[in-house]
């Protein structure tokens, strides 16, 4: 009896050897395929969409730039003397150029998001605060306070295309 054990137990050690080294490589082999076919699909997906974001990237590039204080002014000229409506004009055309290019945030990371909306808000609160002096009576005069102002100090888009061409700079 204890020969038929000891036979026993001389096939059945190295075949469940065997067999665990077996499911070793197996289960190795099944891993390294699944990381390779996950690699090809990540390279063609940004292959695909790495044009889509690089037009993101120009689309907000282009906004930052529309929006920055002298190319705005320049462009938006005032309907009348009005300080107030020039003033509402300006701010309406900052925000119908960010709703234009509102959908291009899912193709930028948040930080660049949230530093774009950074630059918009102080372009507008840049406006907003030269519209507030006393001294400025016409829309004329409100032109003339932001390029004023704007010759002080970089624009406030300036960050945002900084922190673009940064992020561009890091996709390459």
């Amino acid at each position: 009896m204890e020969e038929q054990l000891l036979n026993l137990l001389m096939y059945t050690i190295p075949a469940l050897v065997t067999g665990a080294i077996a499911y070793l490589f197996f289960r190795e082999h099944m891993q390294n395929e699944e990381q390779r076919r996950k690699y090809a699909i990540t390279k063609e997906l940004s292959k695909e969409s790495l044009p889509i974001r690089l037009q993101a990237y120009e689309r907000i590039a282009l906004f930052l730039e529309r929006i920055s204080p002298n190319k705005l002014l320049l462009r938006v000229a005032p309907i009348s003397s009005d300080k107030q409506g020039y003033e509402d004009l300006l701010i309406k055309n900052i925000e119908q150029e960010f709703e234009h290019n509102l959908s291009q945030q899912i193709y930028l990371s948040n930080d660049c998001w949230t530093i774009v909306n950074a630059s918009k808000s102080a372009t507008i609160q840049l406006i907003r605060k030269a519209g507030m002096s006393d001294k400025i009576d016409s829309a004329s005069k409100l032109r003339e306070a932001i390029l004023n102002e704007m010759l002080d100090k970089p624009a406030p888009s300036n960050a945002g295309l900084h922190y673009i061409k940064k992020e561009v700079g890091e996709i390459w």
